[in-house]
């Protein structure tokens, strides 16, 4: 009896931890998502044109958004069209730190400073939290 449950332990305890990594937590960060977000990059990043300029009215006023807001808003477009374009031609391959991850910064440590994921969305936002963590819900 002894020897039996010695073996059940044996064979359960590697089962049990093979269980534990059949979810990787880089996992949502795949070939797939690489290529749309490349995608939706260059499709799209030209919307930082019209974000940022309001997001600095909000923060600095007036003056701000009209002077730098567009000057700001051009270079996050180039660079997100430069990475748009970097991402769509090497999707197949984990090339930032050998995983799918993106290539820039994000915007959770640097507040103004770094990119999300995918390019903002002007108008109407939906409410589903693929690419931004809303506080209220």
């Amino acid at each position: 009896m002894k020897s039996l449950f010695s073996l059940l332990l044996l064979t359960l305890l590697p089962a049990l931890a093979f269980a534990d990594i059949q979810d990787p937590p880089g996992n949502d960060q795949g070939p797939t998502r690489k290529l749309g977000r490349g995608l939706s990059n260059i499709a799209f990043g030209a919307t930082e044109l019209f974000q940022n300029p309001a997001e600095i009215n909000e923060r600095e006023g007036n003056q701000a958004a009209w002077s730098y807001g567009p000057v700001k808003g051009l270079g996050r477009v180039i660079v997100r069209m430069h990475f748009g374009f970097y991402e769509v031609l090497t999707f197949p391959f984990p090339t930032t730190r050998s995983s799918y991850r993106p290539p820039y910064r994000s915007n959770i440590p640097w507040i103004h400073g770094g990119y999300e994921e995918f390019p903002p969305e002007l108008g109407f936002e939906t409410r589903w939290n693929y690419s931004r963590s809303y506080a209220g819900w």
